[in-house]
């Protein structure tokens, strides 16, 4: 008989998402045309810019003319896309090269399927609290998890464990939950041990537009000795409003390689034999957001969400309330008052104020007795949100 992949027996029920469903859901059948103010949802509520959407349209026009039709691009991703990507990293200080450049559909892809490259007697070391795919993932591929505690006492950004064991480690900066930032010299720690152990980083940037202070780093390629201990997974989902678009790409450096084994030639038959690549279209308007005026666009829709932001740590500050995140990040990740636990927070700020956050429990257990507030929902309603947490509070 067939024997399916006993792991995913494994998996814990999704309680965050479903228990958020259910609780919003309940409240609005008791409570018919109240609205809800949601600072929970990590989707963008800002359109895709101009230069995307005009990109878009001539990528469309492309393919209805038989001279300009495009049918199948390279699996690992547009040559025009690649380069526009290493050109971006390059005005930054790193230089790639094209080929170290892989095309995907979106971080969340990206994230499992990067598993097939390593032995499955590799454990991974996840940072709690941690964005549930981290662990799902490897639960699936029956992979042994490694779960290490941070918290309110290291800003929820810990230093590296001082075992030698060679592990897959997951480093997401910033932060989903936190919104927590590593410092250089933070992040020179964990590449050091990496590369001191033989472990390899799987580093989630997905964040990294939201970083205002320079002296903060946006890739870990940033980091001399980066390239042969770590692989970058971004997106532009986040960036540039591609949530319901799909679009990111992967860095995997040359000089990455594990037993004779190069990383990069191993991704490149990994695309090959399971993907035909991303569509010619959403390629094209992925170009749009590395252009000039891209970038000026895009950071006018990211300075919405940073707008958010400043709103509801304002609140913060003036309630006293602890929290991490929210200045170089879209997240603001708090503790919540009153020693409440999360899913307290939860209900109580729900019924009261009929505002909606995420419980910090469903990230992990250092999660709990915290909450996450996105920034990603319309300026009018976070500004609504934060004035009745305020009254709510104070």
């Amino acid at each position: 008989m067939l024997k399916p992949n006993v792991h995913y027996a494994d998996l814990k029920e999704s309680y965050l998402f479903a228990g958020i469903a259910k609780k919003t859901k309940q409240y609005l059948e008791e409570h018919p045309g109240q609205k809800l103010y949601r600072l929970g949802i990590g989707d963008v509520s800002q359109p895709l810019c101009p230069a995307v959407i005009e990109a878009l349209y001539a990528a469309v026009e492309d393919q209805s003319r038989p001279e300009t039709f495009q049918g199948y691009l390279p699996e690992c991703g547009a040559p025009f896309l690649r380069e526009a990507v290493a050109a971006h990293y390059a005005r930054r200080g790193v230089t790639l090269s094209p080929d170290e450049v892989f095309v995907s559909s979106g971080a969340s892809d990206e994230l499992g399927d990067i598993l097939d490259l390593f032995d499955r007697s590799v454990p991974a070391l996840v940072i709690e609290p941690a964005y549930p795919a981290y662990v799902d993932a490897n639960v699936i591929a029956g992979r042994e998890i490694i779960h290490l505690a941070s918290g309110e006492e290291n800003g929820f950004l810990p230093e590296p464990p001082r075992t030698v064991r060679s592990k897959l480690i997951y480093l997401c900066s910033p932060n989903n939950p936190t919104g927590a930032v590593f410092s250089r010299e933070q992040l020179r720690q964990w590449v050091d041990h990496a590369n001191a152990t033989g472990s390899v980083i799987l580093f989630d940037a997905a964040y990294e537009a939201y970083i205002e202070d320079d002296a903060l780093p946006r890739s870990i390629l940033e980091l001399d000795g980066a390239k042969t201990c770590a692989i970058e997974i971004c997106s532009l989902s986040k960036t540039a409003g591609f949530t319901g678009t799909r679009l990111g790409y992967t860095v995997v450096p040359q000089a990455l390689s594990r037993d004779g084994m190069s990383f990069n030639a191993m991704w490149v038959r990994n695309r090959t034999t399971k993907t035909n690549g991303v569509s010619s279209v959403i390629q094209k308007g992925g170009a749009a957001v590395f252009t000039p005026e891209g970038q000026r666009q895009i950071k006018e829709q990211i300075a919405v969400y940073k707008k958010n932001a400043a709103v509801l740590t304002g609140a913060l500050d003036r309630l006293g309330i602890w929290y991490t995140g929210g200045k170089n990040a879209p997240y603001v990740w708090l503790k919540c008052p009153g020693g409440m636990g999360s899913w307290e927070f939860f209900d109580y700020l729900l019924h009261e104020i009929q505002v909606v956050g995420t419980p910090g429990e469903g990230f992990g257990a250092c999660g709990e007795g915290y909450f996450r507030f996105s920034t990603f929902g319309s300026p009018a309603d976070t500004e609504e949100a934060a004035k009745r947490i305020c009254r709510l509070l104070q």
